[in-house]
């Protein structure tokens, strides 16, 4: 047995080790699918994939307990892949290799899962155990929720019996949300023209990473690095300066995530490579000053390459860095009533420049749909004006919070009980499918809470193991608990 299925409560990290063993990036899910329909067999849970993708799991009630309010429990399957630079990992097709360190469990050169495998293995859990009472329940397990949240977006009407939904997956134990941020994708793209490189030029590959990068909707507030903004600065004085020109940019991979790695290639006159390495040493310190206390593993490097044959023509390498350095990335305000939580962000999460095509995605976020519509709209501006196509997509409303909710009171008056302390409302500026699920299930109540992680989206998240077994008794006393249905 695992080191991991040996802790407390087993249950839930019994199915979390397990979790993990099944590759389930997001994109990617067919394996998880057919695992939980395999593990719902197994145990005897009616089961099925509804057409969007997502799996459903219900029990019955308790005997006596039929009069209760169906409960919903809710997580998603996918996770975030993110791997370090130096790890061979597959995504699609090894397991996460999780391991304990102190009071958190991590994962070896990868994203953990936890987010959010841990709500996933609650649902199994529940569904497993047949000495927990409870009223009639069910389990949404969605599909795609980091790339879009498609699994909710799909939900087919009708098909859901709950009165009450619990989204497990927020990420800080003890906190209960009733309201979440919407969003939405502004993709950017356009095509420029390419142009000989010169015998006389050199050519050098440009990299950054060793950020933390992070969650673009938890964490935008940190003040953490955006290496695709980073870079944007060294490439600018590289052009001015040094009379660089560029040929490719990387830089980011997941939409949701602040980006902690960009690398770009580019040609300069021979003569001026001493200038652009004594220019990268002096970006590199003053990164680290800029950053001191958030980041403390900037890695700015410089490798000569072997000359490509095109190089961006000039007019167009002006115009697309121009937009590059203009677009807003982090917070745009926070929410005024609530001068903690962040209200309208933007994330410049993902660039994407070589062979004559540039693309660039970006996450929107915001508490107000008014807020939400003026940041786009700021960003649509940036990028026409450098002549690219801006289309948006995945679009989300937020989650307007409701502090008279029943399950609410309910969940802080068993927490009270259970632990002798109150519990935190608040509101998230990160998305979750709640709002999605309320536009199809008006009827719904609905409270999101979980144990606590740390740094999903990112190589470092971890999950908080005393956090678990609190998570888990407060989950089986609201079952029990349930309201009856009037």
């Amino acid at each position: 047995m695992n080191e991991i299925e040996k802790l407390q409560p087993s249950c839930i990290w019994r199915n979390f080790y397990a979790l993990t063993q099944v590759p389930r990036p997001s994109g990617h899910v067919e394996k998880v699918q057919q695992f939980l329909l395999d593990f719902a067999k197994k145990i005897g849970v009616e089961a099925f994939q509804d057409p969007a993708g997502n799996i459903v799991m219900r029990k019955p009630a308790t005997p006596g307990m039929e009069n209760r309010k169906c409960i919903t429990m809710q997580a998603h399957m996918d996770m975030v892949p993110q791997k370090t630079p130096e790890s061979k990992h597959n995504f699609e097709t090894d397991p996460i290799e999780p391991y304990i360190d102190g009071e958190w469990i991590k994962a070896r050169g990868t994203t953990l899962g936890a987010d959010d495998g841990l709500g996933v293995a609650a649902i199994m859990a529940v569904m497993e155990d047949n000495t927990l009472k409870h009223g009639p329940i069910e389990g949404l397990i969605t599909k795609d929720e980091e790339t879009g949240m498609y699994g909710a977006n799909d939900l087919p009407k009708g098909q859901m019996k709950g009165d009450i939904l619990f989204n497990l997956d927020s990420e800080t134990w003890g906190k209960f949300v009733i309201g979440s941020a919407g969003g939405i994708d502004v993709t950017c793209t356009r095509k420029y023209n390419e142009v000989k490189t010169a015998s006389g030029e050199t050519a050098v590959r440009i990299t950054l990473k060793g950020l933390k990068g992070g969650h673009s909707g938890l964490e935008i507030h940190e003040g953490r690095a955006n290496a695709n903004k980073l870079m944007a600065r060294l490439v600018q004085f590289a052009i001015v300066d040094h009379k660089a020109r560029l040929v490719s940019w990387h830089g980011g991979n997941m939409r949701n995530a602040i980006p902690f790695k960009a690398e770009t290639v580019m040609v300069l006159p021979e003569d001026n490579l001493k200038g652009l390495k004594k220019l990268v040493k002096t970006m590199k310190a003053q990164f680290e000053s800029e950053f001191k206390f958030i980041e403390d593993g900037v890695d700015l490097s410089l490798k000569a390459i072997d000359r490509p044959k095109m190089k961006m023509a000039l007019d167009d390498q002006t115009t697309i860095l121009r937009a590059l350095y203009a677009c807003h990335d982090g917070v745009v305000r926070f929410i005024p009533a609530y001068p903690n939580v962040v209200e309208t962000s933007s994330n410049l999460a993902i660039i994407d420049i070589e062979d004559g095509k540039a693309a660039v995605q970006i996450l929107a976020r915001s508490a107000r749909e008014d807020m939400k519509d003026y940041i786009v709209k700021m960003l649509q501006t940036c990028f026409h004006l450098a002549d690219f196509k801006v289309e948006t997509g995945g679009d989300y409303i937020g989650w307007d919070p409701n502090p008279d909710s029943e399950a609410l009171h309910m969940l802080l008056d068993l927490y009270k009980q259970l632990f002798n302390e109150e519990g935190i409302v608040q509101v998230d500026h990160a998305g979750l499918e709640c709002s999605i699920i309320l536009g199809k299930y008006p009827h719904m109540d609905v409270v999101s809470f979980g144990p606590t992680l740390r740094s999903p989206h990112t190589t470092i998240e971890r999950a908080y193991i005393p956090a678990a077994e609190p998570f888990w008794k407060l989950l089986v006393k609201a079952l029990e608990e349930a309201p009856v249905k009037k």
